[in-house]
């Protein structure tokens, strides 16, 4: 996984396979990264996932919770028609906005 923080934002650019096995992971470094910089807004960018269980899904929640006390937002960027179903089934885009980049 790779993380970009820019002033209070950061992107956290998500593995092939969004899992039971990396989940702890990225939810591990996501939360230290949010603590340490004062992170308001975190975008979750999808552009190399194919795969996403609930597990996953309970990553973008956590860090939602995480940032939204203190007046922050969660982006999901870049998913492909396979996240965006899981997405909008589990729920998630009711409080995760969604944006795609514009294809040139």
């Amino acid at each position: 996984m790779e993380y970009q923080i820019e002033e209070n934002s950061l992107t956290i650019f998500l593995p092939a396979e969004l899992d039971h096995c990396n989940a702890e992971q990225v939810r591990k470094r996501a939360d230290m990264l949010i603590e340490h910089n004062h992170i308001k807004y975190v975008v979750f960018d999808f552009a190399n996932t194919n795969f996403m269980d609930s597990s996953g899904i309970g990553v973008l929640m956590g860090r939602y919770k995480l940032v939204y006390l203190v007046g922050g937002e969660v982006w999901a960027v870049n998913a492909n028609e396979r996240i965006r179903k899981i997405l909008k089934m589990s729920g998630v885009t009711k409080i995760i906005q969604m944006f795609e980049e514009e294809k040139q």
